[in-house]
């Protein structure tokens, strides 16, 4: 049996898991308890790194713009689309109802 921590208790997983209605076993409960008390261990290790040199960011890799230019071309006669949909009306598509019927 692994040992317990102190970064969370059985009751706190349990208590998420009756949130996220995940029904867990005694045995369920010790098990992620022990692994999810690792994980927040773990994740303490980053408090004790000097960051103070390192500037905030949002993304780690340098990201460009990668949109083509907005450059008017040729367009679609409307009426010829709309002659090849199934159904059509006032110059739209018709589609069928998403939400329940049609009033």
């Amino acid at each position: 049996m692994e040992e317990p921590t102190d970064a969370i208790s059985s009751n706190q997983v349990a208590h998420v898991a009756r949130l996220a209605r995940i029904e867990l076993t005694p045995d369920e409960i010790e098990h992620y308890t022990s692994h999810l008390g690792r994980i927040l261990e773990h994740a303490r290790e980053f408090e004790d790194l000097d960051l103070a040199d390192v500037p905030p960011l949002a993304h780690p890799y340098p990201l460009r713009n990668v949109f083509r230019d907005d450059i008017a071309g040729t367009t679609v006669d409307r009426d010829e689309v709309l002659a090849q949909a199934p159904g059509a009306s006032d110059g739209q598509f018709e589609v069928p109802p998403v939400l329940g019927t049609a009033s």
